[in-house]
């Protein structure tokens, strides 16, 4: 069996997370289990293209589907995931503080010259 580095494994789940559907799928099921007609009407998603996005987390097992009465459902398989979106969360935060302490440094557009 060939082991993957540590490195290697996180850019794969950080590609997982790469699109602005599956971290509103993940938001959405930190919160509670959904029905996939839940996930439509707050995603707005054609059915397909979710289901191709669903597919793709169940792949990378952070997410895992069920039958409740007639209807699919999906929930977290990792509680953890809410943790992590928390995190990139607070991460962009920083960012965009440090962005905002950097502009005022900068003074205005006006001065660039001096």
């Amino acid at each position: 069996m060939v082991t993957v580095p540590l490195y290697e494994a996180k850019a794969e789940l950080l590609k997982t997370l790469g699109h602005p559907a599956r971290i509103r799928v993940l938001e959405l099921l930190s919160e509670r289990d959904h029905a996939v007609h839940e996930l439509l009407a707050e995603i707005g998603l054609e059915p397909s293209n979710l289901s191709q996005h669903l597919a793709v987390l169940r792949h990378a097992g952070l997410v895992h589907q069920s039958r409740s009465g007639g209807e699919v459902v999906y929930a977290l398989l990792i509680p953890e995931t809410r943790e992590l979106l928390l995190a990139a969360r607070s991460v962009l935060r920083n960012l965009l503080t440090d962005r905002d302490a950097l502009k005022n440094e900068l003074g205005p557009a006006d001065e660039a010259t001096r």
